[in-house]
């Protein structure tokens, strides 16, 4: 599945349209968000989560989702099921990912 780039007025709109999407706030400047790249599109082409909408948004030019999850530094990741925020933090390993994508499933 295809990363979807999104913005505030979009991400309104793809978490009450799709059951189940994972939002990577990143910052172009984080090593770590680079770090996490692969890893994040390897999930998306994973079959296994091929029901989970993946969406990746710059922090700093959509300010309005970044305060509305309380984003404290990135990459920080938001996920949400039937329009509803689940679940939100800094996840810095693949390990953290898999468990935010199992709390979707």
């Amino acid at each position: 599945m295809t990363i979807l780039e999104s913005n505030d007025n979009e991400l309104r709109r793809l978490i009450f349209e799709k059951d189940r999407v994972i939002v990577k706030f990143i910052d172009e400047d984080c090593p770590v968000c680079r770090a996490l790249a692969p890893t994040f599109q390897n999930f998306a082409s994973n079959p296994d989560y091929q029901n989970i909408t993946f969406v990746r948004m710059n922090a700093k030019e959509n300010p309005v989702s970044s305060k509305e999850v309380k984003m404290s530094g990135t990459p920080f990741f938001a996920i949400y099921r039937n329009g509803t925020l689940k679940d939100c933090g800094i996840v810095s390993t693949e390990d953290g990912l898999r468990d935010l994508l199992q709390k979707l499933l």
